[in-house]
């Protein structure tokens, strides 16, 4: 196994399923990128401890202060309460960080470059989502133009191999692949115990429920899924 990848890596239980698929065919780089949201400090302990479960040593670990700064979302300003799962329309939420994934994707992409890395793993996922408009499919097919015309080479390709899939068909895919999800953090507000309420926290129990498996981690409470 000598291709090399690079695995976007945030800590949540999509990310580290991506991540065990690129481990699985690639030799594999892990990057994560801290941006000021809530559970900053959470997420980023968990992206070593799945760098660690998953046997990947070569970590980037950044921070971008830019979207801090920037504001209009929920994650990164603390004027904006996180909505509970219950009071979201079909409008796309304030959870949705403008524009975030085509900066993730460019600090992967450079170190892709610097690496020799033939791919970008990202787990962005379109199905039973939060409806954000940088996890379709068509944003990933633009930015592989965009790559395939400003980088030196143009042949590292962005791939979203989970994009397509049911949350619970996420969960069943880690369970064979072995994926640490007891130390994932997908909560949008809370870094002790899971909200239960936010629209990840209802997303993921209701996948875990759905698939037929326990959530290993703690919640303070649970909404119904």
């Amino acid at each position: 196994m000598n291709s090399r990848a690079v695995v976007l890596l945030s800590g949540g239980m999509d990310s580290c399923v991506c991540a065990a698929l690129a481990v699985r065919e690639h030799e594999a780089a892990a990057v994560h990128i801290s941006y000021g949201q809530r559970t900053e400090q959470r997420e980023r302990e968990s992206f070593f401890r799945i760098c660690d479960a998953l046997g990947i040593r070569d970590r980037l670990a950044v921070r971008n202060q830019a979207f801090r700064m920037i504001g209009g979302s929920a994650l990164t300003d603390p004027s904006i309460a996180v909505p509970e799962s219950r009071t979201l329309g079909h409008e796309i939420p304030v959870t949705y960080v403008p524009f975030r994934n085509a900066h993730f994707l460019a600090v992967a992409v450079s170190w892709a470059e610097v690496l020799g890395a033939e791919k970008v793993y990202i787990g962005a996922v379109e199905q039973d989502s939060s409806g954000y408009p940088d996890c379709r499919p068509a944003y990933y097919e633009a930015y592989n133009r965009v790559i395939q015309a400003g980088t030196k080479e143009g042949s590292i390709r962005v791939v979203a191999p989970l994009i397509a899939m049911r949350k619970a068909e996420i969960i069943r895919l880690g369970l064979e692949l072995g994926a640490p999800f007891h130390l994932t953090w997908s909560c949008y507000s809370r870094d002790d115990r899971a909200c239960g309420v936010c629209d990840s926290c209802v997303l993921r129990l209701r996948a875990f429920r759905e698939a037929g498996a326990e959530d290993p981690i703690p919640y303070a409470e649970t909404a119904p899924v």
